[in-house]
């Protein structure tokens, strides 16, 4: 069964509303998440991850499982209460109040500005290693308009090619770890295959370098919400989408780490990588020769184009939705190519920013600014699902104190933890970007007197 074939709207009774075929099965919805998220999400942030923990990258991504997990259960949770084709701002506009669901979108659309520049910074790094003479700018420039003249055909990747690209992604990642454990065997035994280390060295451990780490790390989980807005499409959402949430998170959690944890035994020292950036790759150079650090580098820039594809046409169309309903000037914003139906205006200018933004933001940057709104998002999920269930209650239903209160409020503590440690840059562009937004909606609101102007997220 294809995620496609479930927007096909089913006909009911006369004059009745089309509606969305609930079709989709527990591991359909595991597999989306997969996909959404990508085996290889800890990959690119391996090097710099490994240097902001002092080598305990691994720690970091299963502390972060654990607030991803919790809050997971919130999403579903959520999902079966609003069963929609929503998100964290549809759950916090109806689950708490429609002023703090309008500041959610609001941080959620700085995420969606940010995902294309950090997939051109990291593309363009990518494509250096490779062509190591070609300056950094160039490469850039190279990268975002390669994203965005494709965008402009109206050329989007597919569930068809994402499928495949993740199937060659699992194949990679699998002959990688074959060959890790290959090495490590013949380097030291099955003392270099087995070791605490990565988890725990008490001569690099710092406990602030952890906390401050994993905002970082946490970014291996982005995207596993995307599971929720198929609520629609799902048999038994109540039970599904919770279901399926928790198990992307944990799936993610178990792989990634795995995936680190070899990667931190074949090359233990995190201060000699020769480009920390793309350090996962000297990786499989160690334990695969040229051949998979090729390999490698091939997945890694066609998952940078693929996700910087879908980033620039989900910022182009929030920017078209905001301008068509006079959230910002329609003149611009609302602009549609008469030939291929796309926002050209608003893909340019998201081109632009993602260009101008990649000569002055590194990677680890970028993805703790989007650590800044998706974390506000988490937390409002989690505090929504408290409200609702352990504050207003369901009809017909009992209050259940583990359910209802423990675990959303623990994920809400937990998620508010990481954002916390999020360094001081990302706090501050971020801080700015709400405090525009809350002035911006304070206004149009005639200071929150009025309802917001909702923000139609359904085509980004």
């Amino acid at each position: 069964m294809t995620i496609e074939s479930t927007t096909k709207a089913q006909g009911g009774p006369a004059g009745s509303a089309p509606r969305l075929r609930r079709v989709l099965g527990l591991w359909d919805l595991i597999f989306y998440g997969i996909v959404l998220i990508m085996p290889i999400a800890p990959v690119p942030m391996f090097g710099v991850a490994q240097v902001l923990s002092h080598g305990h990258f691994v720690t970091t991504i299963l502390i972060a499982m654990i607030a991803m997990m919790l809050t997971a259960v919130s999403y579903g949770r959520m999902a079966s209460l609003f069963p929609t084709a929503g998100s964290a701002y549809t759950y916090v506009g109806r689950g708490l109040n429609p002023h703090l669901g309008f500041l959610t979108g609001w941080s959620m659309f700085l995420d969606y500005l940010i995902q294309p520049l950090m997939n051109g910074v990291y593309g363009a790094l990518t494509i250096q290693r490779f062509f190591p003479f070609i300056p950094y700018a160039i490469l850039a420039a190279i990268f975002v308009a390669m994203m965005t003249l494709l965008n402009l055909r109206g050329i989007r990747a597919t569930a068809y090619a994402n499928i495949v690209l993740v199937t060659i992604m699992c194949l990679v990642i699998v002959i990688f770890m074959v060959l890790a454990v290959r090495y490590l065997f013949h380097l030291q035994g099955w003392h270099g295959v087995f070791s605490i280390q990565p988890f725990y060295d008490p001569r690099t451990f710092d406990a602030r370098l952890i906390w401050m780490a994993t905002s970082y790390a946490a970014l291996t989980y982005i995207g596993f919400d995307g599971v929720t807005t198929l609520a629609e499409d799902v048999k038994n959402p109540k039970r599904n989408i919770m279901l399926a949430t928790v198990l992307v998170c944990l799936f993610t959690g178990i792989v990634g780490g795995l995936e680190v944890y070899l990667g931190q035994r074949v090359w233990p020292s995190y201060s000699s990588f020769p480009n920390v950036e793309t350090a996962f790759m000297d990786v499989a150079h160690r334990v695969g020769g040229s051949l998979l650090f090729q390999a490698l580098g091939i997945i890694l820039i066609l998952a940078a184009v693929g996700a910087g594809l879908t980033g620039q046409v989900g910022a182009a169309r929030l920017l078209f939705g905001m301008g068509r309903d006079n959230v910002l000037p329609r003149r611009l914003f609302a602009y549609l190519d008469p030939k291929r139906n796309t926002p050209t205006l608003n893909i340019w200018l998201i081109g632009i920013v993602a260009y101008i933004g990649a000569l002055f933001v590194s990677y680890e940057q970028a993805g703790e600014i989007l650590n800044f709104g998706a974390f506000l998002a988490f937390m409002g999920v989690n505090l929504a699902t408290f409200w609702q269930f352990g504050v207003v209650g369901q009809a017909g239903r009992k209050r259940q104190w583990l359910g209802d209160v423990v675990i959303p409020l623990l994920g809400f503590m937990f998620c508010l933890w990481i954002w916390l440690g999020l360094k001081t840059p990302a706090k501050i562009v971020g801080g700015f970007w709400l405090s525009v937004g809350f002035i911006y909606s304070a206004i149009k609101t005639r200071w929150f007197r009025d309802r917001p102007i909702m923000v139609d997220f359904s085509e980004s």
